[in-house]
């Protein structure tokens, strides 16, 4: 399989053989054969969609009857229905999640939300208007279609939790151009593993950069073997990595090198746009992209407004009942008062006054100072992001509710005064206006929330640098599906309280 031509592949570089450079990318190959990654996305899905209906079943069944309008409840008639699996697959094949490879997270949950509510909607209508419709339960149906949007998603997540780092799981891709770029894409790629794509090579022209290795991953030769690694090792994906090359050149690299791989997924120069629900365009033969403006249109701005209502009233109903008992122990773990309130900047710059549980001892800054005045090696951790791992001032209490992120749920009063969103850029006070720089603009285009990815990223393990980046990113390619997937995440990291202190 790796034999390979001779005045190509046995040349030596760097005192190793091209042979046992293939060797070595043998050692780490992936498959190629994406069935693999269907078959558990398939098994996966058709579980949670068994389990889901099944579930709704015995959650109707068992509803008191005073409750909810009678129906017929009998087992077999919804078992007969089990030729309908072969319709939610064929609905997620034509949505391109199988084998869902290159599909980013919140792009799966937008295509798994789409596929699941119309076939449930087909299912729906076929069914009550047809005359076996009396005998099923409008209710089952509908808590079936909640659950399975919620079971889907999880399910997919849970698979690629078991199997993302397999050596079978996913396809190996070639990333032409060992640059800035190139280094990114790689690095990306290996911490995004639910994109499916895994680098084993990087072919660059510059030979200076011949055998060094990009985050594991060896620089083995120049773009001419492109070819060989297609034709001759499998391999079927390739990521061109070479933003600043000049039209003419590009497509002669495209023609004589990427041409033979299957797939070719091309980095442009447009860093800094939004990437996300980003659409080609053929202008009259000329390859244009169209990005969509988010925050200028009425319905994405609705529909973020009204997972902000729906998010902030469940959570009232849920989690208000916990804010009496943690204001207890708060008088209990410390003397001070039960909240704090804080002056930061949210949508269009304008301050506003948000609210938290207090998680600090009285005379903090006192306390901060004289603490930083017997550690002076730990001014260089506080000047840098104003955060300590260990940081004196917090309670006990004060760092549990932090890890869990309660000292924030008083802030869901500021989402009903509408001066924050239930997700968005954590809010920032003046101090730290200055350290958005340019990205200032960007952030004062969205309320700040409650959550974002921020939270969700690594929270406090993450730099400042990292931190504004992802706050750029969540406003250019800010969406209900974004927003969604945020609010999922939230939840684990919550739990978990990684990054938090």
């Amino acid at each position: 399989m790796f034999d390979v031509k001779e005045d190509k592949l046995n040349v030596d570089l760097w005192g190793m053989s091209k042979a046992n450079i293939l060797a070595s990318i043998k050692e780490n190959k992936l498959s190629t054969e994406t069935w693999i990654m269907s078959g558990f996305y398939l098994f996966s899905d058709l579980a949670a969609i068994i389990f889901a209906v099944v579930l709704a079943y015995l959650l109707r069944k068992w509803t008191p009857a005073f409750m909810l309008p009678p129906s017929v409840l009998a087992s077999g008639a919804y078992v007969e229905l089990w030729p309908a699996v072969f319709i939610f697959t064929f609905a997620y094949i034509m949505s391109g999640l199988y084998p869902g490879v290159g599909v980013s997270a919140v792009e799966e949950l937008r295509r798994t939300t789409v596929a699941t509510s119309m076939v449930f909607a087909i299912l729906s209508v076929w069914i009550f208007l047809s005359r076996v419709g009396f005998i099923y339960s409008r209710a089952v149906f509908f808590i079936a279609w909640v659950l399975a949007l919620l079971f889907v998603p999880l399910a997919r997540a849970a698979i690629r939790y078991l199997f993302d780092d397999k050596s079978w799981w996913g396809v190996s891709a070639v990333v032409m151009g060992a640059a800035k770029t190139g280094a990114d894409i790689v690095k990306i790629l290996k911490n995004t593993k639910a994109l499916g794509i895994k680098p084993v090579a990087i072919l660059d022209d510059d030979a200076e950069k011949h055998g060094k290795k990009i985050e594991g991953i060896p620089v083995i030769g120049s773009l001419e073997l492109a070819p060989e690694l297609a034709e001759k090792c499998n391999i079927k994906w390739a990521i061109m990595a070479m933003p600043g090359l000049n039209r003419k050149k590009l497509h002669e690299i495209w023609e004589e090198n990427a041409s033979y791989f299957h797939h070719v997924i091309y980095i442009p120069d447009l860093f800094g746009f939004a990437s996300f629900g980003v659409l080609p365009k053929d202008l009259g033969g000329i390859l244009g992209i169209e990005v969509r403006q988010q925050l200028l249109r009425l319905g994405p701005k609705i529909a973020k407004a009204l997972v902000d209502t729906i998010v902030a009233v469940a959570a009232l109903v849920v989690l208000m009942p916990l804010v009496p008992f943690i204001a207890l122990l708060i008088k209990l773990d410390s003397k001070g008062p039960v909240f704090y309130k804080q002056t930061r900047y949210g949508k269009d710059g304008k301050p506003f006054k948000a609210w938290k549980f207090r998680t600090m001892v009285e005379n903090a800054d006192v306390v901060l100072k004289e603490y930083l005045a017997k550690h002076p090696e730990l001014k260089e951790e506080w000047d840098k992001d104003q955060k300590l791992r260990n940081d004196p001032r917090v309670t006990c209490l004060g760092k549990f509710l932090r890890k869990t992120g309660l000292d924030e749920l008083p802030q869901i009063f500021n989402v009903i005064k509408g001066e924050m969103s239930v997700v968005g850029p954590r809010p920032i006070v003046q101090d730290e206006i200055k350290k958005y720089g340019k990205c200032y603009s960007l952030y004062t285009k969205v309320k700040p929330g409650i959550t974002g990815l921020w939270q969700v990223s690594g929270r406090n393990d993450v730099s400042y640098e990292e931190r504004v980046a992802l706050d750029a990113y969540y406003v250019r390619n800010w969406s209900v599906w974004l927003d969604l997937y945020i609010l999922a995440r939230t939840v684990p990291v919550a739990l978990f309280g990684k990054g938090a202190y």
